[in-house]
């Protein structure tokens, strides 16, 4: 195998690796045992799990696009980089204090205002800093990272929780450690890139009026967006997948080693995912990967065993490589260097505000129905994206 030179992953991207690692590290010692601690602890049900994970999510969506448009007014990205990653950190563990889900519903919507500051300046510098023709390996690096950390909080909880015997709320409390390396790495070691001598400046101003800007960015990118948007609404949060394992018999540890397994075979498939849409082309990894969930979700819809639905949820994790890398790779090829921040916001905002009514929707039919209707709901709409992402392929062709 052609061994990766040091110039196609940069230093900055490496950094921002590292800092999604302690990151995820630290969320995911809360995230995979959120349900079974909203449902035995607090007494919370499916709609308020979709509802905490909408607002969530809407909140980060807002901010992102909002984030963006300032990353391409200022010039500057590490500023919200930094604000964003420190303020997640701060409030995330404080959810181990929680005596009530709305409670817990605040403190995640100040979380995902963290990721609603730092996500679209940070996608933005990590294309700013690489190559082109590298940029799949690029994000597929980084969301590797992103995984990777995913594992371990995880096994770290259950050390804690088996281990140690310690509740559910001090695991929460102490993923506050891990969070400490990510304001370090962020402040010595990432670095924006420097203006070339005599070459274009960071854009400081709107370059043109807003309508132009949105023509610039081309109806391809726009019919994208709907792709996007589509395919959102019948993705709600994967905390309803751990839900279904839960009724099938997988408790709280064990909800958390499948996750941290689940995260292993993300991260291998985010690092694969990101050289081969290099390759491959970004819309056919993109096709593939949703068609692909649309098979998963419908699995989850109709089997009943145990052992045949950690299969899937496993299987589940092969999704986010043939998307992940090629999604935002596509974004960066869309947009002009100066747009390239409203793009990542529009790109990171279609999909937070369209998963508030998927999360919300979801629960509902599965209160109303159960939970078979609701995930064939859910592989419906993301065939229907497919087709607008062949569609979104050929304006962005005839342009």
């Amino acid at each position: 195998m052609k061994q990766l030179k040091s110039e196609h992953i940069p230093p900055t991207v490496i950094a921002l690796g590292l800092v999604s690692f302690f990151t995820d590290l630290s969320s995911e010692m809360i995230y995979p045992l959120l349900p079974v601690f909203l449902a035995s602890v607090l007494g919370a049900g499916a709609f308020s799990l979709g509802l905490i994970e909408g607002v969530a999510e809407a909140t980060a969506a807002i901010l992102k696009i909002v984030s963006g448009y300032l990353t391409d007014r200022s010039g500057k990205k590490k500023p919200f980089i930094l604000a964003g990653y420190s303020l997640s950190s701060s409030v995330r563990p404080l959810i181990g204090l929680a005596t009530a889900w709305p409670v817990v519903l605040v403190l995640r919507f100040m979380d995902r205002v963290g990721k609603g500051i730092r996500t679209s300046p940070r996608d933005t510098l990590i294309a700013e800093v690489t190559e082109s023709g590298f940029r799949g390996r690029a994000y597929g690096f980084h969301r590797a990272m992103d995984h990777a950390g995913a594992v371990f909080g995880p096994l770290a909880a259950v050390l804690l929780l088996k281990g140690f015997g310690l509740s559910l709320r001090w695991v929460f409390l102490l993923s506050a450690f891990p969070a400490v390396m990510v304001i370090v790495i962020i402040l010595f070691f990432v670095r924006e890139k420097e203006t070339d001598p005599g070459g274009a400046s960071p854009q400081k101003g709107p370059v043109k009026g807003e309508t132009d800007q949105r023509a610039a960015l081309g109806s391809g990118f726009r019919l994208f967006l709907l792709a996007v948007i589509t395919f959102t609404l019948g993705n709600s949060t994967d905390a309803f997948l751990l839900l279904r394992l839960n009724m099938a018999g997988v408790g709280a540890a064990g909800a958390a080693v499948l996750w941290a397994i689940f995260h292993v075979v993300k991260m291998a498939s985010t690092y694969a995912g990101g050289r081969l849409s290099d390759s491959l082309g970004r819309k056919s990894m993109i096709i593939a990967g949703w068609a692909y969930y649309a098979g998963i979700y419908l699995l989850f819809a109709y089997l009943q065993g145990r052992m045949a639905l950690i299969t899937v949820f496993l299987l589940y994790g092969l999704y986010f490589g043939l998307t992940e890398p090629a999604e935002r790779a596509l974004v960066a090829s869309f947009a002009p260097q100066a747009l390239r921040g409203k793009a990542f916001g529009y790109y990171h905002g279609a999909i937070g505000l369209a998963s508030l009514p998927s999360s919300l929707i979801f629960g509902l039919i599965w209160q109303r129905w159960g939970y078979q209707y609701a995930f064939i709901m859910g592989a419906g709409f993301a065939l229907l994206g497919c087709a607008l992402v062949q569609a979104a392929a050929s304006a962005r062709a005839a342009g």
